[in-house]
């Protein structure tokens, strides 16, 4: 099976910010290439952060309301220091979370999920700037077409890689949805079965209608 990797989804022309870039020129980078975020960059070109329109607001909210209205927000040490900062570098968030170019999405969209990021630098064995991926980007997996995913399953997972004869399990795909149906020899398979099938890109969900000849998963 081929799983499409972070190389094969990322954006390659990446807008970047040197570390001493003053902040009004972050905001013009930002509108003017319509992004919410770039990654901050030393002089190597490695990734050093990622500032973001988050960022940047934070400078703003740090600011007292004219009007009164709304009183100025308990802000931590390091959320004061942003909205005090002027430069890339003090007002990104870093250090840099960054991918692999052979990194799969599962392993790109875990790591946003552990790190809490909406976006991931992409570098090198050297660590200098490829890309970027965003979820977004990580999400296109799921606009493969229903017949795509279908020729996959059949003729990777249930053939090739399980050796099923043609007629033993076929597969149905709907907006991604999987219905799998037929029989097998042992019970034991058909977790397998189903948890290869989930592993293919743009799978949203499995059901399965699998009957088996011999219950093997009792000692």
């Amino acid at each position: 099976m081929h799983h499409r990797t972070v190389g094969e989804l990322m954006t390659r022309n990446v807008v970047r910010a040197p570390r001493g870039m003053p902040f009004k020129e972050i905001v013009e980078l930002l509108a003017e290439n319509d992004v919410t975020a770039v990654p901050v960059v030393d002089a190597s070109d490695r990734p050093i952060g990622v500032v973001s329109e988050d960022d940047l607001l934070r400078k703003s909210s740090g600011q007292a309301d004219p009007s009164g209205r709304v009183p100025i927000p308990h802000l931590e040490a390091w959320e004061r220091a942003k909205t005090e900062g002027t430069r890339a570098e003090e007002l990104m968030s870093g250090p840099a979370v960054c991918a692999r170019p052979e990194w799969t999405v599962v392993e790109a969209a875990r790591l946003m999920a552990v790190q809490g990021v909406k976006r991931l630098p992409v570098v090198d064995e050297t660590d200098k700037l490829l890309g970027i991926i965003s979820r977004g980007d990580l999400l296109r997996i799921f606009l493969r077409h229903d017949d795509a995913i279908r020729e996959e399953i059949e003729r990777d997972v249930l053939r090739r890689t399980l050796r099923l004869a043609p007629s033993a399990v076929t597969a149905e795909v709907r907006e991604g949805e999987v219905t799998l149906r037929g029989s097998v020899e042992s019970r034991s398979l058909i977790p397998v079965i189903e948890r290869l099938c989930r592993s293919v890109d743009g799978v949203v969900s499995v059901t399965e209608h699998i009957a088996y000849a011999t219950d093997d998963t009792h000692g």
